[in-house]
């Protein structure tokens, strides 16, 4: 048998674990599966005669140690600051390793040793990062196969509640981390290239510039700049590329109303609320508005972000239960940001038998023999219920996989990397197709700038 350690067992672990178990009397494949929590890994792994869920302390080098021994590879589901010191454990005791999560500077400086001991680290194999890599390099280099160009590269993913399953008047619900959703965009400007200019959209203008998209059979979305596009100038070897520009898929209107939120401030996460514990939900929101000594909350609210009573954001606001002075935060020395979440998970969480979905949306300008064309590449992906959802598939299915194909020596390039590389890419699409991961792509005329 061949040991594959799992640590972590959060949200994307689902579908990872049940892939490697339906394979491993097959594969010869025992899963060690450990969590801070021993309940959450017995879960996990269903009584399965070929796993052993067990309690970790990751915290505890003599017992990360001993685990990370006895592993053939080690899958971390770690949040992404904790895998370092798992990495640096497979260095020593010379264990390959797979994560879903960027790459950080930590890691890279990891190369070169991972390199002399032959052993590969996979990062950024899961949705996005993961399948947006792969998906799109198939595509570029079969374009450069062929002599094109590139010219043009738009990337956008998005994890949304599924169509049957919207029910509220955001047309949104948290179907991954709500702390990543409250804090989208923070930490600089975004960053783009369009038609050989570079662009910059500062956090607090992020949410009123945005891109229009449509999806045959699931109508019209939108999308917000992702923080750093330009990084992908060389991670796909994009030099002279004239657009390039990645963004966050949500359903139209979206944005617009989350930027209510920025306004006022609440998306902060750098300071704390005084006695927020005790605070009511109503009282939070008055904390950002001015004093008056007759107006309501909900009139200094209206005010403040000039919306008439009739707007329809005024009832999407009306909808969060916004003004309710019996609702208390309950949160001990929280941030906005923290509160916000709070309020919003009460609206938003997926309920057991609601769907997600997935939709990722390519366009690839290139020149070919003289002439500019188009490639778009669409991706929409339904999940099954709250716990095999789509975006714990998308992500959980592609590390399966390329742990998989290490294990069987069909992966063989060694160092810290990201599934750029055929060998990577091709075989993994090829499966997921088979989970009904499919990308359709389309020739359409050529819609950059053409002078």
């Amino acid at each position: 048998m061949r040991t594959i350690v799992i640590l972590g067992t959060g949200k994307s672990s689902s579908s990872l674990i049940q892939y490697l178990l339906n394979k491993s009397d097959e594969e010869k494949l025992h899963l060690i599966i450990g969590d801070i929590s021993l309940e959450s890994a017995q879960n996990k792994t269903n009584n399965h005669h070929n796993a052993t869920p067990i309690a970790i302390d990751i915290f505890d080098k003599i017992q990360r140690s001993a685990l990370i021994q006895k592993a053939d590879i080690v899958i971390s589901m770690l949040p992404a600051h904790l895998h370092i010191e798992i990495a640096r454990d497979c260095i020593i005791y010379k264990k390959h390793l797979v994560t879903a999560s960027y790459v950080s500077d930590a890691m890279k400086e990891l190369d070169a040793e991972a390199k002399e001991n032959n052993l590969i680290f996979m990062n950024e194999i899961g949705l996005d990062p993961g399948i947006d890599h792969m998906s799109a390099m198939k595509i570029i280099n079969e374009i450069r196969k062929k002599g094109g160009k590139m010219i043009l590269f738009e990337s956008f993913c998005g994890g949304l509640v599924a169509p049957e399953s919207d029910t509220n008047l955001w047309n949104y619900k948290f179907t991954w981390a709500p702390r990543n959703v409250v804090l989208a965009g923070q930490g600089g400007a975004a960053k783009f290239i369009q038609e050989g200019t570079y662009k910059y959209i500062p956090y607090w203008n992020l949410f009123r510039r945005t891109e229009f998209l449509e999806v045959e059979g699931y109508g019209k979305f939108e999308a917000y700049s992702n923080r750093d596009s330009l990084k992908y100038i060389d991670i796909y070897g994009l030099k002279d590329i004239l657009t390039l520009y990645r963004g966050t898929i949500r359903r139209l209107g979206f944005s617009k109303a989350w930027n209510m939120f920025v306004q006022l401030g609440m998306t902060d996460d750098s300071y704390i609320i005084e006695d927020s514990e005790n605070m009511s939900y109503r009282q939070f929101v008055n904390s950002f508005l001015p004093y008056h000594p007759t107006d309501s909350v909900e009139i200094k609210m209206r005010l403040i972000l000039k919306m008439d009573q009739d707007d329809i954001m005024w009832d999407k606001l009306l909808e969060l239960d916004f003004f309710n002075p019996n609702k208390k935060v309950g949160l001990k020395n929280a941030t906005p940001a923290q509160i916000l979440e709070k309020i919003l998970t009460d609206t938003w969480t997926l309920q057991p038998k609601e769907k997600d979905m997935i939709v990722m949306y390519h366009k690839l300008g290139f020149e070919l023999n003289g002439k500019k064309k188009q490639i778009d590449s669409k991706m929409v992906y339904i999940g099954e219920d709250q716990t095999y959802t789509a975006m714990a598939k998308t992500v959980g299915l592609p590390v399966a996989m390329a742990t998989l194909l290490i294990l069987n020596g069909k992966i063989t390039t060694p160092g810290v990397q990201i599934p750029i590389r055929e060998e990577v890419y091709l075989p993994i699409l090829k499966e997921l197709e088979e989970y009904g991961v499919v990308f359709n792509e389309h020739s359409v005329p050529y819609l950059g700038y053409n002078p």
